[in-house]
């Protein structure tokens, strides 16, 4: 059986959700991921209504769309950042409050806690989302960065994430961190090293994109193999390497969608990304969960983006062979 083909609500946020839900529907999806901003999925009002949850279901119900995750990245990313006035833009106001750094840090953490309840109420077991990063920019070691630093942010990670973990723990809820730059968790490699710093816990894994991967010079197909059991959700989203002598992989201080930017995001199918491998990769390790596409294009209308790139996961996907294609000349 296919696996069901989502959308993720984050880019349609400026929507109503009847709206998106109604879209997502005529576009040919099976099921939306929810996004925790706009009113897609409110999670103060999730907590504080009995009856929240249950309309959003209903509302589900009536465009016949499932739901497997929601998505908190924005207030995840409050948790370990070092705050300042563009996290204003991105977070709930009653976490913002007065926009004291520490204070941002902690109601963040709680926000991600409540999260997990909130998630637990709907009847959905992944959370995706972002952790920040206290480290980010020591990314390039000039002035040299000592290595205790580094450390020190992992650190921090873990002492900040354990008792968040704690309550999804408790939910039966896992948190699937997108890898991503800016998080402390960017690549195969830091991401090996966030599992070691919260000792493995099996609450915490990985929401696979590999379009963040791609412009890195990541191999996505070695990320899967590399945390097989650790694939808790999978975002569907291509990027496109265009260094072309003038342009450079850092972007250049250019915005998304200048085409004078080294790389970019694309609509699945019109980028870089190898993705039958991920969908081989995908069968090898047993993955069944939803193929999520995160449709993001500056250069593409994103109705029709969103419309073709459903099309495009349904000829992509396939199940993996039940048997030897030279089985019929085994010995019985």
């Amino acid at each position: 059986m296919a696996r069901p083909v989502t959308l993720f609500t984050g880019q349609w946020a400026d929507l109503p959700l009847e709206e998106m839900c109604r879209k997502a529907k005529e576009f040919g999806y099976d099921g939306v991921e929810l996004a925790c901003w706009g009113d897609h999925f409110e999670v103060d009002k999730a907590l504080a209504d009995d009856g929240y949850c249950q309309r959003k279901r209903e509302l589900l119900e009536k465009y016949d769309l499932q739901l497997f995750a929601i998505s908190n990245h924005l207030v995840g990313q409050a948790v370990l950042d070092p705050i300042d006035e563009r996290h204003k833009a991105i977070l709930p106001d009653y976490v913002w409050g007065d926009g004291d750094p520490a204070g941002v840090n902690q109601r963040a953490a709680e926000e991600l806690k409540a999260t997990a309840r909130a998630a637990q109420r709907l009847g959905v077991e992944v959370v995706n989302g972002f952790t920040g990063s206290s480290i980010w920019h020591l990314l390039y070691s000039f002035p040299p960065v000592p290595e205790e630093w580094i450390e020190q942010g992992f650190k921090l990670f873990a002492e900040r994430f354990h008792p968040i973990l704690d309550v999804f723990a408790e939910c039966g809820v896992k948190f699937a961190l997108e890898v991503h730059p800016t998080e402390i968790a960017f690549d195969l490699y830091t991401a090996q090293r966030a599992l070691e710093a919260i000792d493995h816990r099996e609450e915490f894994g990985f929401n696979f994109d590999p379009s963040h991967l791609l412009w890195q010079g990541v191999d996505p197909v070695e990320f899967i193999r590399a945390f097989p059991d650790r694939i808790y959700h999978v975002h569907v989203k291509d990027a496109i390497v265009t260094l072309n002598g003038r342009s450079g992989i850092l972007a250049s201080h250019l915005n998304f969608g200048d085409p004078r930017r080294g790389w970019d995001f694309r609509s699945p199918g019109r980028g870089g990304v190898n993705f039958e491998e991920i969908i081989r990769a995908l069968n090898d390790v047993g993955y069944q969960g939803p193929l999520s596409v995160e449709w993001e294009d500056s250069g593409m209308d994103r109705e029709y983006g969103a419309r073709d790139a459903c099309q495009f996961v349904r000829r992509l996907d396939f199940e993996p062979s039940r048997r030897a294609f030279d089985a019929a000349f085994s010995e019985d």
